[in-house]
Parts: C-alpha cells; structure tokens; sequence
C-alpha cells in the first residue's frame, strides 16, 4: 500500500525490516560505534566513583532532549534548580527535571524487571508531562513541518491498533535475535517514533528508551551516554531520516545517522571525562597545597558531581556537620576555587571549572 502523509499509517509495518539492514558500510560502521561505546563503559568503570558524573550528564541529557522538542532551559538554571530547595518556577524547567525523573525511574524499574514493555512505556510519559494520560484514544494527530505548516506524517490511528503495534514492538525488543545491538537500537527507535503512541512527550519518552536499552542490553552499565545533543545539532537530518524510512523505506541512512549518533556521543563523553578528572587532579593538588586541613577525596568528589553544591551535600557526604561545611565552602571560595551565589534563601557555590568544561559540546 502506497504511503500517503495525510493518511493515518495504520500499515506501519512490525520489525524486522523485510530488506538488508547489514550492508557492509553498516557493518562497518557497527564496528567503529561499538568501539567507542566500549572505550567509554571502560572509562566509566575505571572511574574511582563511577557514579561521579551521573547527575551532570542526565542533566545535560535531559535539558538537550527537551530542547529538541522546543522547550528551552539554560543549563545555568537547571544546575540551580536542581541543587536549591525551592522548587523550579520556569515550566520549561520544570519539564527538564520531570525527564530527569522519568530515566531515572526507568533505570529503577529494568533493574527490577529487565524489560522495556508498553505500561514502562506509559509511565515514563507520565513523569515526563506530570500528568495521567495514555495511549493515543482520538483521532485527529499530525505531524507538521513547522515552517510551512504542511502535514509531513499521520501516525497510526485508534487504541486498539496502536496498542497493538507498540505490543509488536514490545515482544521484537525483549526476543533475542542475531540482529546487532546497535542496529536493533535504531529499528527501535524509528519504531516507536512513527508508532507515536502518545499525545505528547514521544519525542523524549522515545530517547530515554534508547538509554534504557543501551544498558538493558549490556552495552553501557548505567544511562551515562549524551545522545540528545547529537540530535540537537543535527536536528533537520535527524527528521529527514525518519522521514526516509516511511516515505522510501530507506533503513541504510536511518541506520548510519543512529550509529554516527551513538560513536560521537560516546567519543565526546569520553573526553569529557578524561577532562573533569585532569581537572579534579588539578583543583586536588591545589586545595591540598593551599587549605591541607579541609582537604579529602570525598570533598573533591563532592565539588565535581555537579557545577552547583552546598553546605547539606557536603553534610550528606559525611564530611562534616553543617557549620564545618559552610565553613570549609567559605574557604574554599576565598582561595578562588568557588564562587557563591544566593537563590531565594540558599547559598550556592559554583565550581566555575566544571561549568565551563560542561559547557562545552
């Protein structure tokens, strides 16, 4: 049946692809990306807390994957709102943290049950937009380039069938095949993108799957991968590929722009890394060298797991009661290694060193 944009894609085919989706540019291109992801999850491992960046890179995740569906937040403001007490008053900030949220619980919730299904699915969702929402029940849903306004997809249409489709997806996802990995990754993805279950939040729902599978099926240990800000960069092909895919069935390019997506974002965080820890090196020689008496690894740790700390993270860290860590913040700022802010109530210190190698894409 020929596709027709104004149409609903109740035809949508279930995966695999009836064509060849391992070519030999595939092929090699699997290679090079695996390499890459491994020699980050190696990295990782060999980190001395390989939790240290968590909180920064789903942070940065986080606010990149929202962005890309138009929601905009500074990474500034996401750093303070997630560290200061008072609760985010920007919306689009607020959204950020509620996928922060959302891959969090998604994390919790395939270490329990190692399975990505619909009702994971939904309640991701539902973190996402803070609301109870589900499965698409009215018809009426299009895609529109927002330039011209022109309907450029109309996904498939009633509950039933949808339900249906994202089961499809459901049981090629959790069953075991010779399909690489990575490739999988990128059926996946167009899949559950043109299925577009939801009223909203598919977009972001459909990259912390990505994540999610990543670690599901042993290709990273945790969520510590930044695949948004590829996808922001490259936003208009990101959407012609897709396109490509429902319009002329073309997996090839779909497939090399998801692998390209995965290699980069895996060399980037790796050198991220290699960065934050010289720095860390660096800022411990000299905190060592100028306040002895306050120095430790944890305090260290402490002032590197986000651009932003305060006096009850370092409580929480066991370094000290509160009035030893205020105290040791205000010398820590006085020799120039932090620099304090007051929002609303709170004091804030910020590590301008990691801020600015955060900054950087």
């Amino acid at each position: 049946m020929k596709y027709d944009p104004l149409k609903p894609y109740n035809h949508l085919p279930d995966l695999p692809p009836k064509t060849d989706i391992e070519t030999k540019a595939i092929l090699k291109k699997i290679i090079s990306a695996s390499r890459s992801l491994s020699e980050l999850k190696g990295a990782i491992k060999n980190l001395p807390n390989p939790t240290l960046f968590i909180d920064t890179i789903q942070l940065q995740e986080a606010q990149a994957s929202s962005a890309i569906e138009n929601i905009i937040t500074t990474q500034d403001e996401l750093f303070r709102a997630t560290v200061t007490d008072k609760k985010a008053e920007n919306p689009a900030t607020k959204e950020v943290i509620h996928y922060k949220d959302a891959l969090w619980y998604g994390v919790q919730q395939i270490k329990k049950k190692p399975l990505l299904t619909t009702n994971l699915f939904i309640a991701i969702m539902r973190i996402i937009k803070e609301n109870e929402t589900g499965i698409r029940n009215l018809p009426g849903t299009q895609l529109k380039n927002p330039v011209t306004g022109k309907v450029v997809y109309t996904p498939p249409e009633g509950e039933r069938i949808i339900r249906d489709k994202l089961k499809a997806l459901e049981v090629f996802i959790n069953t075991e095949d010779h399909i690489d990995p990575l490739v999988k990754l990128a059926l996946i993805h167009y899949q559950f993108e043109a299925i577009h279950p939801f009223f909203d939040g598919n977009g972001r729902t459909g990259r912390i799957i990505l994540l999610l599978y990543l670690e599901l099926c042993g290709l990273m240990d945790m969520p510590a991968l930044y695949l948004s800000s590829y996808i922001l960069q490259h936003k208009n092909e990101y959407y012609t590929r897709l396109r490509g895919v429902t319009e002329k069935n073309d997996w090839q390019h779909w497939i090399m722009y998801m692998l390209d997506m995965t290699e980069v974002s895996a060399k980037k965080g790796r050198e991220r890394i290699e960065k934050i820890e010289k720095q860390m090196q660096l800022m411990g020689t000299q905190v060592q060298k100028k306040l002895p008496k306050i120095y430790s690894k944890d305090l260290l740790e402490a002032l590197f797991r986000l651009p932003y700390t305060k006096r009850n993270f370092l409580v929480e860290a066991g370094i000290g009661n509160v009035k030893t860590a205020g105290n040791y913040l205000m010398n820590l700022e006085e020799k120039g290694f932090l620099k304090s802010i007051v929002v609303g109530k709170e004091k804030l210190y910020l590590n301008a060193r990691l801020m600015e190698i955060l900054k950087k894409e």
